[in-house]
């Protein structure tokens, strides 16, 4: 049972989807990060097919050597979770930390889950002025347990490789969510794979490029005994046999390529979406850059007001008060395809012309 996940003043328990729940359900989705339209066909129809096998115990040793594969690692370095977020409780609940820090604004879920495990957690806050980038001196020498997002959700900055890494330390184990690093093209800056970083855990998960948020499926990639002491927390058969079939399909050649060129739309509309916001400029408005994520982090006046009046003109929006670090003027916009992207911002002019 999860505790009150309210710390400092932050609900840390709430999440994007909240935005487009009930009396949300029929609003333009600007809220989740997990890209439009998908699965797509192909996938879905791979899933479909991997039913046949619910009477039998999932057997994820396939799906397992197909991450370590991509990754060009030994399966024993790979462990595969229902969703990212499975993954944040297991190190919660398994690792022998004393001294946990989570570097903000960022996904909640992990300092959630340190909490919810009985852990006091320390934050180290980036600041605006700085662009939210990465400063490894803020980050206490004592703490034993780092968690860092790459690219950071909700800011949509992209940390160089170096500087994250050079957050190791013997002793320590750093955790980097590398969740939305398939969406940034060519995977600049990414972890994954690497074995010279010493207490290296990067989490991918493969809900948001593939639209499988309701499938729940990720994995952990590290060294060998962090991989067994958290396999030793998980429950028997943890992922299901269609979420291993997801997750043997979505990183073979052919579904890396697709992921390939959507990360490189995105991009473009990504470029589309933050040129319209900086037209608007003028009223307030301005936008985290450069934006390297599927999203992107604005701040403006009255944005509590703004995104109530969003919502009457159709479009949900996710609010950034709920994240430490940020407060009551920021949103966070998910990035869509052009002709979206457009409504949205013709309604943000609207929004803004009474604030």
């Amino acid at each position: 049972m999860r505790t009150d996940p309210v710390a400092g003043g932050h609900d840390l328990g709430h999440h994007g989807d909240a935005e487009v729940r009930d009396d949300g359900s029929a609003l333009v989705d600007l809220a989740v990060n997990v890209r439009a339209d998908t699965p797509p066909a192909w996938l879905r129809e791979h899933i479909a097919a991997s039913l046949s096998w619910l009477a039998a115990y999932p057997d994820g040793r396939a799906a397992r050597a197909a991450v370590a594969a991509r990754h060009g690692l030994p399966v024993e370095r790979v462990l595969l979770t229902a969703g990212a977020a499975e993954a944040f409780v297991l190190l919660a609940r398994a690792l022998k930390v004393s001294r946990p820090v989570v570097v903000h604004p960022q996904f909640t879920e992990p300092e959630a889950a340190l909490r919810n495990a009985g852990h006091t957690v320390d934050r180290v806050l980036l600041r605006e002025e700085d662009g939210f980038r990465l400063d490894p001196a803020a980050v206490p020498e004592e703490a034993d347990l780092v968690v860092v997002g790459n690219p950071t959700n909700p800011t949509s900055v992209l940390h160089p490789a170096a500087v994250v890494a050079g957050l190791a330390r013997p002793g320590r184990t750093l955790v980097v969510d590398e969740a939305f690093m398939d969406a940034v093209p060519g995977e600049r800056e990414a972890l994954a794979g690497r074995t010279d970083v010493p207490g290296l855990v990067v989490l991918r998960s493969l809900t948001k490029t593939w639209g499988l948020a309701g499938l729940r499926i990720g994995y952990v990639l590290a060294d060998e005994d962090t991989v067994a002491e958290l396999e030793r927390a998980q429950p028997l058969w943890p992922v299901s046999a269609p979420a291993l079939a997801a997750a043997e399909a979505c990183v073979g050649a052919a579904a890396l390529a697709e992921a390939a060129e959507a990360a490189e739309r995105v991009a473009a509309d990504r470029a589309h979406l933050v040129t319209g916001l900086r037209g608007l400029a003028g009223r307030g408005v301005r936008v985290v850059e450069p934006a390297e994520g599927p999203f992107v982090l604005v701040r403006l006046p009255d944005a509590g007001v703004v995104r109530e009046r969003l919502r009457a003109a159709g479009y949900a929006v996710r609010r950034g008060d709920t994240f430490p670090g940020l407060g009551a003027k920021w949103l966070r916009v998910a990035v869509r395809d052009r002709g979206t992207t457009d409504g949205l911002l013709d309604a943000l002019g609207q929004a803004l012309r009474t604030v």
